[in-house]
């Protein structure tokens, strides 16, 4: 393993204690070496893990070689989907199926990236000078430093890690402090794969920290791409110590997501996709819609049937197969939730379904909908990460267009409609603002075949599929002259 940590002894990770443990505590107290959680051992963890040591590619691996064992990355999380997904729902707190469903999309990158690995290149151009090759020639970045978050401690990590990876890079990764079990558990799983086929496992390391760590990654000139997943305050701070140095930056911040809800719209798809969206992950994704915009007409029935979908969401244990909401990840949340709320009556808001924090053990929160405030309301354009939906009233096309794009983020936005000339105006440069344009689906729920990011306050990157690979690699413009000759371009001759 190669992992380094301040928050421990030099060169070791020490493993991370129950609630009912202290920082003193001793050994018995930590997860592993309880009986209830015996089966982290099964994901290699054990009370100290030792730290760095020094591993590159060597830049004499084909790219092919790279993907193939980006595949057996895949296969190897393939094995240890289940008692992973565990893992992170015992850290994060999501429910059992999405802990699982966010180790099966770093599979899926995994997969995705062999065959990129064998498409990676850029074009033969044509040259202006007789006898001349235009060849545009892209080579690693290096070093990715991947900064992630709580919400996604595993899947935000695949999507940079095997990109990178098939793009010939090395990579260093700070995890949230909060969910530190998984980032271990992951990097010895890649580790081992990269051992296995004669390279040092140090090529993925990883380092637990806070900010003061992730200060270090972006200020450090060694550190070629920073890609960071967090909030749009910090991403700002990341961004101007990056650009400080002239390094690269792939930023994944806020959402202030919307769902739009038209005249016409199949209210049979519009109800559950507002219900997943809104409450998923306890609307602690980057993509949780956070507005619904509903056409006046048909406010007051959607409104009925969307409460009337909430209290029927199944609260408990994320370990429960039955449970399809769980707690939020920290104390702070809570606190967020509830000023949130008070915030909104303050402005004018109605709470018509939860609002209050449920008396069990936890950070259990009811998920809560809130009617009756003005698009414009400071509360309604403020990203709070909690499961908060913002009920708006509008009338006409322009006006719904317009309130969705009028947020500081621009990450992830959906109509609902039937109108084709709707949708592609939808899609067009009047439309949506946002990344992520979707229709008749949820603002959640992203495929990893497409480019994933946002624009304005969400940082302008793009991660996963499309094109993203370029972002890892540096690009050259290569002139050859393979003739006897030297003509010059532009036509300049030296007499």
């Amino acid at each position: 393993m190669y992992i380094w940590t301040k928050q421990a002894p030099p060169c070791v990770w020490r493993g991370v204690q129950s609630e009912r443990g202290t920082q003193s505590a001793a050994m018995s107290g930590l997860l592993i070496n309880q009986q209830k959680y015996s089966w982290l051992k099964e994901l290699g963890l054990s009370e100290d893990n030792p730290g760095v040591y020094n591993g590159s590619w060597g830049g004499n691996i084909p790219a092919p070689k790279r993907g193939e064992i980006v595949r057996q990355i895949g296969d190897a999380l393939r094995k240890k989907i289940n008692v992973l997904g565990s893992l992170v729902s015992l850290e994060m707190g999501k429910i059992y199926v999405e802990g699982v469903g966010e180790v099966q999309e770093y599979v899926d990158v995994c997969d995705y990236a062999v065959g990129l690995s064998r498409m990676i290149g850029g074009p033969i151009l044509p040259s202006e000078r007789p006898g001349h090759a235009l060849i545009e020639q892209w080579n690693p970045v290096g070093l990715v430093g991947i900064i992630t978050a709580f919400n996604f401690p595993v899947a935000v990590y695949g999507w940079n890690n095997a990109i990178a990876l098939t793009c010939g890079n090395v990579c260093l990764w700070k995890g949230a402090p909060t969910t530190p079990l998984t980032s271990v558990a992951v990097t010895k799983i890649v580790a081992e794969v990269l051992e296995k086929n004669n390279l040092p496992g140090a090529i993925c390391s990883m380092t637990c920290g806070g900010a003061d760590i992730g200060t270090a990654m972006a200020k450090d000139e060694r550190v070629d791409l920073l890609s960071f997943t967090g909030s749009t305050h910090v991403g700002k701070l990341v961004a101007m110590m990056v650009q400080e140095r002239f390094g690269r930056k792939l930023l994944e911040l806020g959402g202030n997501n919307a769902i739009i809800v038209f005249e016409d719209a199949d209210l049979n798809l519009v109800v559950p996709s507002a219900v997943f969206a809104s409450v998923g992950t306890a609307g602690q994704r980057c993509t949780t819609t956070r507005r619904l915009m509903l056409h006046e007409s048909l406010h007051d029935t959607v409104v009925e049937r969307v409460v009337k979908a909430y209290k029927q969401v199944r609260i408990g244990d994320p370990w429960d197969p039955s449970t399809l909401y769980g707690p939020l990840h920290t104390k702070q949340a809570v606190d967020q939730y509830l000023a949130a709320i008070e915030q909104a009556k303050q402005q004018g808001g109605t709470v018509v379904c939860g609002g209050k924090v449920m008396d069990r053990p936890g950070n259990y929160v009811e998920p809560t909908i809130i009617t009756g405030l003005a698009h414009d309301a400071p509360i309604v354009h403020t990203e709070t990460f909690v499961p908060i939906l913002y009920v708006l009233k509008f009338n006409t096309e322009e006006e719904a267009f317009a309130w969705n794009n009028e947020v500081k983020q621009g990450l992830s936005s959906s109509i609902f409609t039937k109108d084709m000339g709707r949708v592609f105006r939808w899609l067009g440069p009047k439309g949506s603002d946002c990344g992520i344009v979707n229709v008749n689906i949820p603002t959640s729920g992203a495929e990893i075949g497409g480019a994933f990011g946002g624009e304005k306050h969400t940082g302008g990157g793009r991660e996963s599929g499309s094109d993203s690979w370029k972002q890892y690699m540096r690009r050259s413009t290569c002139t050859i002259n393979y003739s006897k000759d030297l003509p010059l371009a532009q036509g300049i001759k030296f007499e």
